[in-house]
């Protein structure tokens, strides 16, 4: 069993300069696009079949969720 010593520290008190934004986190480039490929039922392994991805991809509507603000 681990015992802490005499020298070790029990609490390390941390103040951030800055208050959080409200609301939820932005969603980042990355986590839209996998989400829109889950959409149209894409895996972005898939992207190595160049015409496979072309003829997918192309069928997805970018406005789809877009415009449900």
């Amino acid at each position: 069993m681990l015992r802490a010593t005499k020298q070790s520290v029990e609490k390390i008190e941390f103040e951030v300069p800055g208050k959080r934004p409200r609301g939820r986190p932005r969603q980042r480039w990355a986590d839209r696009l996998h989400k829109d490929l889950k959409i149209v039922g894409l895996h972005p392994d898939q992207a190595h079949e160049r015409s496979k991805w072309r003829l997918q991809s192309r069928r997805a509507d970018p406005a789809t969720t877009w415009d449900k603000r």
